[in-house]
Parts: structure tokens; sequence; C-alpha cells
């Protein structure tokens, strides 16, 4: 998909289905709580499962840098520990923690969270539809998993049916 297409994906939060509207305001919510101390660099984000429960997370650093936890991850993890893992739908938002939310650029999911939500949308048995926003939710871009990691790696490539 070209960056031209890409673009053509962002538009204004009033034209949200309000249940993916409750989902992103609910990411940007968790965002207020995210533990940066060291990026400065504040993520929430939510997923919505298919029985339309919401489960969030922010991020959460660490000193060791590379042992924080992404807030996708967190909120991964909260639907799968509340044993509701198939999931539908997850809202990302960040932005910088000392500065102009409506500056931020819009936030996507990193290559590690691509990843899990790959996996996710395999046992869920469904595209998972990757809605991102910017700090003040002034500009929304809404992505299949499938489209920001074509041809990925899952169980299914390893044969394990889930």
């Amino acid at each position: 998909m070209t960056t031209a297409k890409l673009a053509d994906r962002s538009f204004a939060l009033g034209k949200l289905n309000a249940k993916d509207r409750a989902l992103i305001e609910t990411a940007a919510a968790s965002a207020r709580n995210a533990y940066a101390p060291y990026s400065k660099f504040a993520v929430g984000s939510a997923v919505r499962t298919k029985s339309g429960r919401i489960y969030s997370g922010a991020n959460l650093e660490n000193a060791s840098y590379g042992v924080g936890m992404c807030a996708e991850v967190a909120a991964i993890t909260s639907a799968n520990s509340a044993g509701d893992f198939n999931i539908e739908a997850i809202a990302v938002v960040g932005y910088p923690m000392n500065g102009d939310r409506s500056a931020s650029a819009v936030v996507t999911p990193c290559g590690r969270c691509r990843q899990m939500i790959l996996e996710a949308s395999q046992v869920a048995d469904t595209d998972i539809r990757v809605i991102c926003g910017n700090g003040d939710l002034s500009e929304v871009r809404v992505y299949m998993i499938s489209q920001l990691l074509p041809d990925g790696f899952g169980p299914k490539n390893l044969g394990i049916k889930v």
C-alpha cells in the first residue's frame, strides 16, 4: 500500500462508529496512566473483544529500558488474563507528555506490538481493526492488522491450530 493510500485513511474522531469511538476514547484515557519517566511519551491502548468488553493498558517503562511494557501488550494481556482473548479491535493513542497533544502525530503500534496483534488475530480468527490516534484525537486512522503486518508469521505458520 502506498503512502498516499495510507494517508487517505485519516479522518476526524466523529467519523468513527460509536463502538470504535468508545474504544479510542478509552485508549486516550489510559494514556494518562502511562509511566514513562524516560521517554516522556505516553501511550494508551484498549482492545474490544467479540464479547463487547473493553480492556485497556498504558505503557510502563523501566530503568533498564528493554524490559518496558507497551500499552498494546498491556491491553492484550488484560483481555487474555480475563479469559476473553477473542479480540476484534484495538485502539492506540500516544503523545509527548510535556508537549502539545494536538501537535502530536498519529501513533501506530511498533513492530513487536504488531506481532502480538497478529497472533491475537489468528487466535480470534479475525482481521483485527487497528484504530490509531494522535494525542488529542483530532486525527484518527484505521487499518487492519493484515495491512500493518502483511504476510505476518504466526501460529498458523507453525501448523498450530488456535
